[in-house]
């Protein structure tokens, strides 16, 4: 998705480098764990039951998730990414009928996407 949709890249860029760039790289562990796991509980494990836990409260929840990573009218492109993200996390948490697998793949997900961003600003970036 990254690189292949512009327009989602640009709105990443911005999203990531105001929450990942003043961060440390141990500091990186704690923004795979603390989202993964109290996004997952909230939207997961409270939301998605009180919806209902069928297809509409998957998508109802899926949508609250995106809109919670909108960040300014430019970033439309990432609140659909995770939207879509959303559903899917959702739809494993309907199927499988527990938390650990939204869980796992949301903090992998962070850990790897911010991993990837941060090396890939050490590169972009010259020494001083």
């Amino acid at each position: 998705m990254y690189r292949i949709w512009p327009a989602y890249r640009r709105s990443a860029d911005t999203y990531l480098e105001l929450v990942i760039k003043p961060l440390i790289w141990p500091d990186l562990i704690w923004l795979g764990l603390l989202p993964g796991l109290s996004e997952e509980l909230l939207f997961r494990g409270v939301m998605l039951p009180a919806l209902g836990l069928d297809l509409t409260a998957v998508i109802v929840s899926s949508c609250l998730f995106g809109v919670l990573h909108f960040s300014g009218s430019q970033q439309w492109p990432y609140v659909f990414w995770a939207t879509v993200v959303g559903f899917a996390l959702g739809y494993s948490a309907m199927v499988t009928g527990n938390l650990l697998v939204p869980t796992l793949a949301h903090i992998v997900t962070n850990l790897v996407a911010s991993y990837l961003w941060k090396v890939r600003q050490s590169f972009d970036t010259p020494s001083v």
